[in-house]
């Protein structure tokens, strides 16, 4: 019997995947378990359902040979168009690679993708892990492809975008010069192809679209993935289906799906997402890091030689220096241009209240309206019960001050 397309199927995709037919499939994303030695587990939002999975393995030749048994059938089912991704990371991508190598053939490897994402830090010695791997093989060279452009850095060369560009007998890269000796002008471009390191934020702890599943992988990515080699109405397979972030990805896109798991959990939760979907839009990805780096920088430097990280998006906090005072933090806020100095204080105290913090500092950027008034002859020092705010004024505003 074959299997019908946008179909849930409950078992061991090894054998599963026996009901599907050959050469049908255009793309296969499969995260299959990571050789992380642990079982994974997690509670969904309303702390009523746990679900897990064994990720337990005697030795690397046991997780390589589970690997490469269902990798081998996964080739039969692909078309000759269609392309394999698999999600792995530190733990076994040299396994993976290794499988892929010799089921596909090194020559049909196309990239390995660095998914990149910012990470809550850990107490463990070394570096902090802060990407994970994809690997993308072909079935053929004439898999389907299509283009995705990014916008250009900040740091590109006007010229490099409006002048046409060719090599010269060292095969240098130089500007294309007429006859004349004018440089050319470049066709239109669209941006910068998509590179292989993707910078798309894991999924928040308290995304509407968090589910509670152990290694849920965020919808933006597998979009990505979607969009870059198939087209609609293609057929995803994804025979590690977990919470079901392919299949909804792929419904979403209007493409077809088939998910495999041998959880029962998991294909009901696949369902359920199915039937309803929900996506959380990234405002990271929609207006980049930098629309969210909002603290003052430049009023900050009076701070230069004293260790501090810098917060963004926070009414009440621009800084919190590293040193503790009396086992607590200390907070730096910067006062806003439509702030007064009252309404500045208030808000940092109000933070230091909520942060359980002794110490603050405020620094002093906006002349008062009235230098005579009450505002400008405080103290700089704001005592509080159990707290303390020094007001610091910035040299700009002093130097101000002197000549208003």
């Amino acid at each position: 019997m074959t299997t019908s397309a946008n179909q849930l199927l409950l078992g061991d995709c090894l054998r599963k995947m026996n009901e599907i037919a050959d050469s049908s499939v255009d793309l296969i994303y499969l995260d299959p378990p990571f050789f992380s030695e642990r079982k994974h587990k997690l509670k969904n939002r309303q702390r009523t359902k746990e679900f897990s999975f064994d990720d337990i393995w005697k030795q690397e030749s046991s997780y390589a040979e589970f690997l490469h048994q269902r990798i081998l059938k996964m080739r039969d089912l692909l078309k000759d168009t269609g392309s394999i991704f698999v999600h792995c990371d530190k733990m076994a991508n040299h396994i993976v690679r290794g499988v892929l190598d010799d089921v596909f053939g090194s020559e049909y490897f196309q990239s390995e993708i660095i998914w990149q994402y910012k990470r809550w830090s850990n107490a463990k010695k070394g570096l902090l892990p802060s990407h994970q791997n994809i690997y993308f093989y072909s079935k053929t060279q004439e898999f389907t492809f299509n283009k995705v452009f990014m916008p250009y850095s900040e740091a590109t060369n006007l010229d490099q975008i409006l002048q046409r560009r060719t090599r010269d007998k060292h095969n240098k890269s130089i500007y294309a010069r007429d006859e004349q000796g004018s440089t050319q002008r470049a066709d239109a471009k669209q941006g910068v192809p998509l590179s292989d390191v993707w910078d798309i934020p894991y999924l928040n702890p308290k995304a509407r679209e968090r589910v509670g599943y152990p290694t849920q992988k965020p919808l933006l990515l597998l979009e990505r993935i979607i969009a870059l080699v198939t087209n609609q109405n293609d057929l995803v397979l994804d025979p590690f289906c977990g919470s079901g972030t392919t299949c909804v990805a792929a419904s979403l896109a209007n493409r077809k799906y088939i998910g495999i798991d041998q959880s029962e959990d998991a294909i009901e939760l696949s369902q359920t997402r199915l039937d309803k979907p929900v996506k959380t839009q990234s405002k990271l990805m929609q207006k980049g890091r930098k629309a969210f780096e909002n603290a003052n920088i430049q009023a900050l430097q009076c701070l230069a030689d004293i260790a501090y990280n810098p917060v963004h998006r926070n009414q009440g906090i621009d800084a919190i220096l590293v040193e503790h005072h009396h086992g607590a933090p200390v907070l730096v806020k910067v006062q806003k241009e439509a702030e007064t100095l009252q309404q500045a204080k208030q808000l940092l105290r109000n933070a230091m209240n909520v942060k359980a913090s002794k110490m603050g500092f405020l620094i002093h950027t906006q002349p008062a309206q009235d230098e005579h008034n009450a505002e400008a002859k405080q103290d700089t020092l704001d005592q509080d019960i159990g707290s303390i705010i020094h007001v610091i004024e910035t040299v700009e505003l002093s130097i101000k001050r002197r000549y208003a």
